[in-house]
C-alpha cells in the first residue's frame, strides 16, 4: 500500500473512512460495515491493514484429538506471522452472540503484536485490559474474565464479523466506531476523496465554531455544505 495513504488512513476515524468511500462512490449506500456497539481497547488508535481471518469457540471443549487441535493452533500462528503487512487478525466467534471465553488477552495481544501486526477485530471477548501493550488495538464484541474453552476452529476462510463478512486480504479500517472493509476500487481515490470531504465539512464547521454564529450563519453555512456534499 501506498505509505502516504496508509500513513493517512491511521490518522482518520472509521466514519471519515466510511463518508470517504460514499465520495468516491458519488452517492449514500456503502454498507460494508459492522452493526451494532463494539469495545476498542486504544479508543484513540485507528486499526488499519488487510485481513488475516480465522474462526474460533470457547464454549465448550474441543471434540477433535488434541494433537489436531495443537496442529491448528501452529498453523493459525503461521498465518498470522506471514500475513502481508500491514496486517489485522479478524476473528470470528462461533459462539456468537453469547461469546463467554477471550481469544484476546494479554499473552494472545503481545505475540500478535510481536508478528507485526496492526490489531485484531473480533466479535468475541477481550480481556486483560489494563496488561495488553499499547500499540495492537483489539476491536471486540464484548469484554469477560475468561478464556473458558477457547480454541481455533479454522483458519484463512471468509468471516463475519457483527454482519460484516471479511475475507482474507480485505483491506479493514476499524477503531471505537467498528470496523469497515475498504472496496479495492477506491483505494486510489481514497485521498482524494478524504480531503474533499474534510473541506466540504469545515463549511459547517467553521462557521458553527465562530463567534457569533446564529441560525442565519447557519443557514447560509448549511446551503453551501449541502451544494458540495455527496
Amino acid at each position: 500500500m501506498d505509505t502516504a495513504l496508509l500513513d493517512l488512513l491511521r490518522r482518520v476515524d472509521t466514519p471519515t473512512v466510511c463518508n470517504a468511500i460514499e465520495v468516491v462512490h458519488g452517492k449514500r449506500g456503502f454498507d460494508r460495515f459492522t452493526r451494532g456497539t463494539m469495545v476498542c481497547t486504544e479508543p484513540g488508535r485507528a486499526v488499519v491493514g488487510f485481513a488475516a481471518t480465522a474462526r474460533i469457540s470457547a464454549a465448550a471443549p474441543p471434540t477433535e484429538a488434541p494433537d489436531v487441535i495443537r496442529a491448528r493452533r501452529m498453523a493459525y500462528y503461521r498465518m498470522m506471522h506471514d500475513a502481508p503487512k500491514p496486517s489485522v487478525a479478524v476473528v470470528q466467534d462461533l459462539d456468537a452472540p453469547h461469546c463467554v471465553g477471550a481469544f484476546w488477552g494479554e499473552i494472545n495481544t503481545t505475540v500478535h503484536k510481536g508478528f507485526g501486526m496492526a490489531g485484531a477485530l473480533t466479535d468475541g471477548v477481550v480481556r486483560d485490559l489494563g496488561d495488553l501493550p499499547q500499540g495492537f488495538p483489539v476491536i471486540a464484541g464484548s469484554v469477560g474474565p475468561s478464556h473458558a474453552f477457547v480454541h481455533v476452529r479454522d483458519i484463512g476462510q471468509p468471516v463475519t464479523i457483527h454482519g460484516l463478512t471479511v475475507a482474507p486480504g480485505d483491506l479493514i479500517h476499524a477503531d471505537r466506531h467498528g470496523a469497515l472493509v475498504i472496496p479495492p476500487e477506491v483505494v486510489p481515490h481514497l485521498a482524494a476523496a478524504t480531503a474533499r470531504l474534510q473541506a466540504t465539512e469545515r463549511l459547517v464547521l467553521d462557521p458553527a465554531r465562530a463567534p457569533g454564529f446564529d441560525l442565519a450563519a447557519f443557514e447560509a453555512a448549511w446551503a453551501a455544505f449541502e451544494a458540495a456534499r455527496t
